[in-house]
This record gives structure tokens, C-alpha cells and sequence, in this order.
């Protein structure tokens, strides 16, 4: 268990720094490794790195839930929504649900209404679930949902908000979507190193 954390710490470490230096080297190296390490690029290196480690929750829920005796519904509907966003994440499926409102300034990215109303449902069918779990369990994934979902939608609203009166290809964007993707990073690791500490203990 300690190794897997110093590995996850590490790696979400390297990524997020590198993305950061190369959005401050941006004009100094070449685009395309800009493109490759950016957290404000989709596709490359740090896209990787979050669906995998949204695709090892899926699979550390999923194997939580097949031995589950009490619960078990509710750790496969876990294992579901990591898996569904280990996908979006790779496939950008959410940024596809933009303008459909047409609201403006922090909902700039008017798909967040629709991601707190899921956010919501789900908090309200799991409120007694996540009750139920061991208190470090509970604690654990609670900050890592915090993290997450803080990076995932709250960043959204000032990146909204930027973006509508100064573009998305200055520093200023980059910084603050690199926030948001280094929270994203932190909260899925977290969840990750809980899930399986919580399958060691149940086992």
C-alpha cells in the first residue's frame, strides 16, 4: 500500500509538473510537445494518465463489488460511473454538451448545470451507502469526490469565465485549466489508493 501511493504521488507529480513547465516554456520548445504534455490538451500524455487511473478505480470497485455481501449494487453503480468517466475523459463526450443552454459568464460551459444535476441524484442515492462505509473509507472517498468533482466542475465556472472575455490560448487559461486537471489528477489517485485499501481490509 505504501508503494502504491509513493508511485501514484510520483506519477500524478511528473505529470502535472511537466504540464506546467511546458505551458510556461510555450515559445521556447516545440509546439507538439507542448501539445504532448499540456493539461490543456486532450489526447496526449496527461489524458492517458487520468483515464487509466479512472479506468483502476472502475476495475478496484468492480472487484470490491464481486465480493461484496452487503452493498454490492451500490459498488457495481460505483465501478459504472468510474468506468463512464475513465471513457469521457478519453473521449471528451462532456464537451460535447456545450451550448445547449446558451448561458454566459461563470456558465460560460453551460454543460456544469447538467453535471450538478447528476451530482445531486447521485449524492442523494448514495447518501445512505456512503453512511454505511468504514469511516476511513467514507472520509477518503468523500475528499477524493471533493477533489474531483471541484476540479472537474467547480474550475469549470472561472475557466468559463475567462474564456468568454479573453479566449482559451493565453497563460491565464492554461493556469486555471491546469488547476482544474491537477485537482481531477489528486482526487482520482485518492480514490484510487482508497478503493484498494478498502478491498485489502474487506478481504
Amino acid at each position: 500500500m505504501i508503494a502504491l501511493r509513493r508511485w501514484l504521488v510520483l506519477g500524478v507529480a511528473v505529470v502535472a509538473g511537466l504540464g506546467l513547465a511546458a505551458e510556461l516554456a510555450k515559445g521556447l520548445v516545440p509546439p507538439t510537445l507542448v501539445e504532448h504534455l499540456s493539461l490543456s490538451y486532450e489526447g496526449n500524455v496527461p489524458t492517458w494518465c487520468s483515464s487509466s487511473l479512472l479506468l483502476a478505480c472502475a476495475i478496484a470497485a468492480g472487484a470490491i463489488a464481486r465480493d461484496a455481501t452487503t452493498w454490492r449494487r451500490h459498488w457495481w453503480g460505483v465501478a459504472v460511473v468510474f468506468g463512464y468517466a475513465s471513457m469521457d475523459e478519453a473521449a471528451e463526450i462532456h464537451e460535447h454538451l456545450g451550448g445547449l443552454i446558451g448561458t454566459h459568464g461563470v456558465l460560460y460551459f453551460d454543460w456544469v448545470v447538467f453535471a450538478v444535476a447528476v451530482l445531486i441524484v447521485l449524492s442523494v442515492l448514495y447518501l445512505r451507502f456512503v453512511i454505511a462505509l468504514p469511516r476511513a473509507t467514507r472520509i477518503g472517498l468523500i475528499v477524493a469526490g471533493i477533489l474531483y468533482a471541484g476540479g472537474a466542475v467547480g474550475m469549470e465556472l472561472p475557466l468559463g469565465w475567462w474564456t468568454e472575455r479573453f479566449g482559451n490560448e493565453g497563460l491565464g487559461y492554461a493556469l486555471i485549466d491546469w488547476f482544474e486537471e491537477t485537482f481531477e489528477l489528486i482526487g482520482a489517485t485518492l480514490a484510487l489508493r482508497v478503493l484498494v485499501r478498502h478491498r485489502a481490509e474487506a478481504r
